[in-house]
């Protein structure tokens, strides 16, 4: 961020006066000599001595009244660029309070996430163990389930071929009754 002060154009002295008040004042200091030269001597020595002091007769209010506007705008200019400086460091202050109350969020945020990934972390470690021991289970009934089946082939074998063999002697019988 840039800060962005006000400049004041910088305005020559009372050597860069408006043309307008340079002839006024040419014409006064010639009507001041032409009243010495006709006599009139305390009137002009007051004049002369007011030049001599820095006041130039009637414009004299008017160039303090520029030199006050001056001052005045200056200062103006001062105080916004002051109050610009202020509103700067108010708005850094901020940033950097901000900044630290999202990373003191951020923390906890991510805290709260660790201790949310345990705690699931711990559910699927029971439902894991609970799986493996069901699993376990299955397994150890799936081969008594083979042994039952295997066990109830071979009698289904024991039976069929018995029935089988009483029928074979039977049928024996019966044809050795025959012939």
């Amino acid at each position: 961020m840039e800060r962005h002060g006000v400049d004041m154009p910088h305005i020559e002295g009372k050597d860069q006066e408006p043309q307008l008040f340079r002839e006024s004042k040419e014409q006064q200091q010639g009507e001041e000599n032409r009243e010495e030269e006709a006599g009139r001597g305390p009137a002009s020595a007051n004049r002369q001595l007011m030049m001599l002091e820095g006041k130039s007769g009637p414009f004299s209010s008017l160039d303090s009244s520029i030199d006050i506007l001056k001052k005045r705008a200056q200062e103006l200019i001062e105080n916004i660029n002051e109050s610009r400086q202020k509103d700067h460091a108010l708005m850094t202050n901020f940033r950097d309070s901000l900044k630290i109350k999202v990373s003191d969020l951020t923390e906890k945020l991510e805290e709260r996430m660790y201790q949310i990934y345990n705690h699931h972390n711990k559910i699927i470690q029971e439902k894991l163990q609970e799986f493996t021991q069901k699993m376990a289970k299955i397994s150890h009934l799936e081969t008594e389930l083979k042994q039952v089946c295997h066990t109830v082939e071979n009698v289904y074998k024991d039976l069929c071929v018995q029935p089988e063999a009483t029928i074979s002697e039977e049928e024996q019988t019966h044809k050795d009754g025959e012939c």
